[in-house]
């Protein structure tokens, strides 16, 4: 069994989590998260821990299922009483978000303003106009938005120009010389 796993999961006051054959659900005042749990990774309470452990039989190769499967419990109860935020920036002139209703409008030197659905569970918020803040208490949905939205735009190695995770470092390339 991988060497995470092998550590217990600590449950926090105010989160329940509730085990039901195969389904795992992490409830909180925030949300509530569910996920499945694989056939060869079991998972038991004590008191305000989860223990995982893999079946006997399973074979040595699918040990790290009981690694991901901590990590992901861990996240979600992370999600649930903390959250998760990713910092987006647009860099280039006149590109611009700002959020309209429940859709992010984005300028980005097409012939047309990109419009982006929210989807439900996040939050967006531009404290300025070439700042993009996504906040949710899903892991996974916050970085598939985030990579939806840089999509759109990705950096280019020329100028930098496009969209980037806050603190991303784009090596640039050397233009032709005459």
């Amino acid at each position: 069994m991988s060497r995470i796993a092998k550590n217990p999961v600590q449950v926090p006051t105010g989160v329940t989590v509730d085990i039901q054959g195969a389904q795992l659900t992490v409830k909180s005042s925030k949300g509530a998260l569910h996920c499945t749990i694989p056939s060869d990774v079991t998972v038991a309470r004590n008191e305000n821990m989860l223990q995982i452990a893999m079946h006997p039989e399973t074979k040595a190769v699918k040990t790290e299922l009981a690694g991901t499967v901590h990590a992901n419990i861990n996240n979600m109860i992370k999600g649930v009483t903390t959250g998760f935020d990713c910092i987006l920036e647009l860099v280039g002139v006149g590109y611009r978000a700002q959020v309209q209703g429940n859709k992010l409008q984005l300028t980005l030197g097409f012939s047309h303003p990109v419009e982006y659905p929210i989807p439900t569970g996040i939050t967006i918020e531009t404290p300025s106009q070439t700042e993009i803040v996504i906040k949710g208490f899903d892991k996974c949905l916050v970085g598939q938005v985030a990579a939806e939205i840089r999509e759109y735009r990705l950096p280019e190695p020329y100028k930098g120009k496009g969209v980037r995770f806050k603190g991303q470092v784009i090596k640039l390339k050397e233009t032709k010389k005459k």
